[in-house]
């Protein structure tokens, strides 16, 4: 019973050692009689007991890494404390066994580094201007050199460029000239556009009222030609009509008497205004003679009238 007991137990531990389960995104690394022998996958392995055993177990997934603040200098030497966080994977079990004793020191001492070597070749204000580039250079620099660790670096971010407290007073001074600047231009700008506005406007409007003008002149112009041409048609007819009545059987005698009374009337007008002396003619056939010689004119002037028609 004894006996029986001393092997269940030996057997349990042979299976024990024998059967290894590996967890997902992680790989175990074997050797046997201390040497390298297999990298087990997930799922389960069998190994031999007492002869293999698992040296080095590795996490496939991805490892962020908190590198340390350091003091870097600037090409116009000036003093920048950075600290950045680090992506990386193993891709390689059996590099990151044997290729490094403690590969995350390496990868950290390496980055550290590398972005000392980055902004050694930069100006204070292109550190903070090109922060993608950077991070790139330090990616590319860390990698070339962790392929022999079976490490893969993924990304690299700086987390924070803090200059000292001389530098940012002297930038935020510039900050606030700058700001101060473009405060200025904006308001001389806005008052130079307010006098281009109110000149448009005012010729505009010196534009639209010389158009009123100029209209308004040509329409007044355009109704006195009116009225002189209706004006001269009217006498143009009146007279027409006065020489078609003349050409009627005696129209002739109606026109002197028409003269005759006008002659009249005349004369009775001078005579009743006040202080006026009138002077008659002696001889009173004068005043024939007067319409005959008007006869005798509107008679001058009837071939005119024909061809006018």
């Amino acid at each position: 019973m004894y006996i029986a007991l001393i092997l269940l137990v030996v057997a349990i531990v042979f299976v024990i050692r024998t059967l290894k389960v590996v967890p997902q995104q992680h790989a175990w690394v074997v050797e046997r009689l201390g040497k390298y022998d297999a990298t087990l996958t997930p799922g389960l392995n069998f190994i031999v007991p007492f002869i293999d055993k698992v040296a080095y177990r590795h996490s496939l997934k991805e490892i962020p890494l908190d590198v340390p603040s350091q003091v870097c200098i600037t090409r116009d030497n000036t003093q920048l404390q950075v600290d950045g966080i680090l992506y990386f994977q193993v891709t390689d079990p059996m590099r990151a066994s044997y290729g490094s004793s403690n590969y995350i020191v390496a990868v950290t001492q390496l980055a550290q580094t590398s972005l000392r070597s980055v902004i050694g070749k930069l100006e204070l204000d292109k550190t903070f201007e090109e922060r993608d580039m950077i991070n790139a250079a330090v990616v590319q620099a860390i990698d070339e050199a962790a392929l022999n660790w079976g490490v893969k670096v993924l990304r690299y971010e700086i987390k924070d460029l803090t200059p000292p407290a001389e530098i940012l007073r002297a930038m935020q001074a510039q900050i606030t000239a700058e700001r101060e600047k473009r405060a200025l231009i904006a308001a001389s700008e806005g008052r130079r556009q307010e006098q281009i506005n109110i000149a448009t406007g005012e010729r505009e409007a010196f534009i639209a009222r010389s158009e009123g003008e100029k209209q308004a002149e040509i329409n007044q112009a355009q109704g006195q030609a009116a009225a002189i041409l209706a004006v001269a048609e009217a006498k143009a007819e009146a007279i027409r009509k006065v020489a078609a009545a003349i050409q009627q059987p005696g129209g002739e005698q109606a026109v002197q008497l028409e003269v005759a009374e006008k002659a009249v009337d005349a004369f009775r007008n001078v005579a009743n205004e006040a202080q006026t002396t009138l002077i008659v003619p002696g001889n009173m056939s004068e005043i024939s003679g007067l319409i005959a010689a008007s006869m005798r004119m509107i008679q001058a002037g009837r071939p005119s009238d024909h061809l006018s028609k």
